[in-house]
């Protein structure tokens, strides 16, 4: 069990901590303090050792040394290993975490003695016990439930809401360490923003493991990173703890040539009067010194693997699908989407905005052609190569092929250096190519399925939830990837950070449709946040009618903003088919110039060089005119 202390105004003291699994040390002779109150973000490498040290903290694990401290009586929460599955309702089994106040509820129902009763009602009153069914309603609220939701069974919900429950029900208790391990793993963007929030405000200490950006930055105060086994705490959020560590690394590589610069002084001197006798105890000193200047290690800065996603082969016309009040389903008659009628250009970045169970997922696998609509018009470019990404996808990898036999099976004739080279895009370079799926870490895994969906050089790539298991490196190298893609990209995704960096549009589905959403993510998150904190769960009937009036709006607007842009679209398109003839003109000249024939003939030589200068002038006023027409057509957008 961990040690308790209560020194300095610390909630957890890690002293001289060394803890190693299965052979492996992965935190050695660390030490660090975490102050009471403080929000504190842990942060590393995939496999760095996080986890561990939860379990070690929560008293799983004993370290092969030193010690982690907590003051008396300090109650530490950390989400269940497995979700609630009983009968219970889900208020129920949130209510029933907070353990003492169950407890004298029931004893209040039996208790005689007047003091003892009397002592029953202070105490819940102070644990603030006739307030909590409201506070748990809205710890639920906040994660998704509403108000009927709320009178569910735990039993009827899939794996991923049942642990939402678990979130709610320790975030209820408020315990005095909270340990949260990837706590927006099971959370749309809504919940996420919510939890960001709520964390913002957590009365005690939270330490929380996380990839998401916008959470450490907002959420937390204190950065725990653990890096070559060692722990260091910065103050400030994640871009705080950047910013310092840069400039960390940076005094670390001055030092670093410092201490260089002196060991080849020393050792020069040294070399130089070894023999000479009067020179002898001075060489002697130098000799010490020098032997205690241990070669620096040098700074580490984390350079997360790329991700590369193959470039379409060509370009398809605009747009590449346009939905036409479009309905969909899995059932002849129950759509779960309707009056669909959307566009999506070949270079977009869209996002798309709503709670989970809205149909999302529903509307991507419609725009892949997983679904077939039933009512309305879909039109897709000719010949559209569609990949696409969604989180249970892993589950298709086989275990015991590498990311070289995935490559392998979908380029058959290819020679093996080129199969290798397409896994080493996406980080499995070498070694790393020929370990078998199962021993991959959730990261890796990721990083091979996003290599496989991208495969085909697609013109449209959709990506459901992709950075679930990346660590930030990871989502860096993705952010990067899908910025530098030339094709189009959809993406559903819980990390705001990952929107905001590459969704320039934005589609919010909700009420059984979806429509451009007129905002950004700020807007949305002010949305979001303020119809949580409003008591009624379910809109009332004006404002679901406010909300289709705004959406029939929204579609007015649209549509009249694709008749504004449709001469700049047709300028567009003009411009690329006369750089494309122009282009052609130019080859086909060339090739003739270079025959002997025509080098024989002067008169012929002529007249070719003048087409060529005619043509390259023509094809130079073509990319102007695509470089303003595009220009204007992006300004228009704005």
């Amino acid at each position: 069990m961990p040690a308790r202390c209560g020194q300095n105004g610390a909630m957890l003291v890690i002293n001289d901590l060394s803890v190693r699994i299965a052979g492996q040390l992965l935190i050695e002779a660390a030490s660090a303090q975490v102050p009471a109150g403080a929000r504190v973000g842990l942060v590393g490498r995939n496999g760095a050792g996080k986890t561990t040290l939860f379990r070690v903290i929560a008293g799983d694990i004993t370290p092969e040394q030193g010690s982690v401290g907590l003051p008396a009586r300090a109650r530490v929460g950390r989400l269940a290993q497995e979700a609630p599955a009983g009968g219970e309702s889900l208020i129920e089994t949130v209510l029933a975490a907070d353990t003492e106040r169950t407890l004298l509820l029931c004893e209040a129902q039996t208790a005689r003695d007047p003091h003892r009763i009397a002592e029953i009602g202070t105490r819940l009153a102070d644990i603030g016990a006739y307030a909590a069914p409201a506070r748990a309603a809205a710890i639920l609220d906040g994660l998704g439930f509403n108000e009927q939701s709320q009178q569910c069974r735990c039993s009827e919900l899939s794996g991923g809401w049942r642990m939402r429950v678990a979130l709610a029900a320790q975030l209820f208790t408020e315990p005095d360490l909270l340990l949260l391990d990837e706590p927006t793993n099971y959370l749309d963007l809504e919940g996420t923003l919510w939890l960001e929030e709520h964390l913002s405000r957590y009365p005690r200490t939270v330490l929380v493991i996380s990839h998401d950006r916008d959470l450490l930055d907002n959420a937390v105060d204190h950065i725990l990173h653990l890096d070559r086994r060692q722990l260091t705490l910065y103050r400030g959020g994640y871009s705080a703890f950047e910013r310092q560590r840069r400039e960390r690394q940076a005094l670390d590589v001055k030092l670093s040539k410092q201490r260089e610069a002196e060991r080849r002084r020393l050792a020069a001197f040294v070399d130089r009067f070894r023999a000479k006798a009067s020179k002898a105890r001075q060489a002697q000193s130098r000799l010490k010194r020098l032997a205690k200047l241990e070669p620096s290690l040098g700074p580490t800065i984390d350079s997360g693997k790329p991700i590369v996603f193959a470039e379409p082969a060509r370009r398809v016309s605009p747009p590449i699908v346009a939905l036409d009040t479009v309905a969909v389903g899995y059932e002849p008659g129950v759509p779960v989407l309707r009056g669909l009628s959307l566009r999506i250009d070949a270079d977009d970045r869209i996002a798309l905005l709503g709670p989970n169970g809205n149909g999302k997922s529903t509307l991507s696998k419609l725009i892949a052609g997983r679904l077939s609509a039933s009512h309305g018009r879909i039109v897709r470019a000719e010949r559209l190569e569609v990949g696409y990404f969604a989180q249970h996808q892993l589950d298709e990898l086989v275990p015991t092929e590498s990311a070289f036999a995935h490559f392998r099976r979908l380029m058959l004739d290819a020679p093996e250096a080129k199969v290798r080279a397409r896994a080493g895009a996406v980080g499995f370079s070498g070694e790393a190519a020929d370990t078998p799926v199962a021993q991959l870490s959730g990261g890796e895994k990721a990083r091979l399925l996003l290599g496989l969906a991208a495969f085909g050089a697609p013109h449209l790539l959709i990506l459901d939830e992709p950075t679930n298991h990346l660590d930030v490196e990871g989502r860096a190298a993705l952010i990067e990837a899908i910025n530098t893609f030339s094709g189009a990209v959809i993406l559903i995704s819980h990390d705001r950070y990952l929107l905001d960096a590459c969704a320039d549009r934005l589609w919010l589905v909700a009420d059984r449709t979806a429509v451009v959403f007129d905002g950004d993510l700020d807007d949305y998150r002010d949305l979001v946040l303020g119809r949580r904190r409003r008591d009624a769960a379910v809109p009332s009937r004006d404002s679901r009618a406010d909300f289709r009036d705004s959406r029939v709006e929204a579609r007015r607007l649209s549509a009249a903003k694709r008749e504004e842009l449709a001469p700049l679209r047709n300028r567009i398109k003009a411009a690329e088919t006369a750089m494309t003839r122009f282009a052609t003109e130019i080859a086909r000249i060339d090739a003739e110039l270079a025959s002997d024939l025509v080098v024989r003939d002067p008169g012929k030589l002529a007249a070719l060089a003048k087409a060529r200068a005619h043509a390259v002038d023509a094809l130079a006023r073509s990319e102007e005119e695509w470089l303003e027409a595009s220009a204007a057509y992006e300004g228009a957008q704005v």
